[in-house]
């Protein structure tokens, strides 16, 4: 959706962080409950640890549990208390080639407002609805840096094309502060499960890699080359279609 080279910046804490040598931070942030922030912050520490990054998911949200680190390639944290938030974001501030991918919680502006300080990138996760657009447009009013990520997207296009037309309507003067939708997935639920399958559908894996794409681009950093996730797996003998 957006140019990417017409990014609005990265976080509101992003000026004070510049030129050190620290860790990037990327907050999943709004103030509306259930746009997806837990499952979107696990699939983009799950697609940047494909593309080759180590990375911390940070968990904020009082609602959500710990997570065991079984079969992930990222490490799970649990920072639901304010002292093991500033933990972590301390020992992040200390390393330069890790990222921290923080899951905020819902109508928490206070501590919206306290991790987007801390940010190099500030997403704003909302779904097909009026409400959820209407509450990610505030959000966005609110944090001229952020952007927005529209997710659990219609997948059959009468849907999608119903979801661009309310997207246009209501999110139109926005547009060069969207991302690319993420597509609604079943499969995303496996993310969020303490012990992960050892090996997870080849669609929700092209998904984190895409998204992952797409916040190495806005914090203009590189990463190993995706090919390898570009194109579903085929059975032995079978020709691609």
């Amino acid at each position: 959706m957006a140019a990417r080279n017409a990014s609005p910046g990265a976080g509101p804490g992003h000026a004070a962080r510049s030129g050190e040598v620290m860790a990037q931070i990327v907050c999943v942030l709004g103030n509306k409950g259930g746009t997806g922030k837990t499952t979107l912050s696990h699939m983009i520490s799950h697609g940047m640890a494909l593309l080759g990054k180590r990375v911390v998911c940070v968990l904020t949200d009082l609602e959500r549990e710990r997570l065991s680190k079984d079969n992930r390639l990222y490490l799970p944290f649990d920072a639901r208390d304010a002292g093991n938030l500033a933990k972590v974001v301390a020992t992040l501030n200390g390393v330069g080639d890790w990222f921290g991918v923080i899951d905020g919680g819902g109508n928490r502006s206070d501590t919206d407002s306290h991790l987007a300080n801390l940010a190099d990138l500030v997403l704003l996760p909302f779904r097909d609805s009026h409400e959820d657009m209407r509450t990610v447009q505030r959000d966005l009013e609110w944090m001229p840096r952020a952007w927005g990520l529209p997710s659990q997207w219609p997948a059959d296009p009468p849907g999608r094309r119903m979801a661009r037309a309310s997207l246009d309507t209501q999110l139109g003067a926005f547009g060069q502060r969207l991302l690319d939708p993420i597509p609604h997935l079943p499969a995303t639920k496996l993310l969020l499960q303490d012990r992960i399958p050892a090996e997870l559908p080849w669609q929700l894996t092209n998904a984190c890699v895409a998204l992952a794409m797409q916040v190495c681009e806005l914090l203009d950093v590189q990463y190993e080359s995706a090919k390898a996730f570009a194109a579903p797996r085929q059975a032995p003998g079978k020709p691609a279609t």
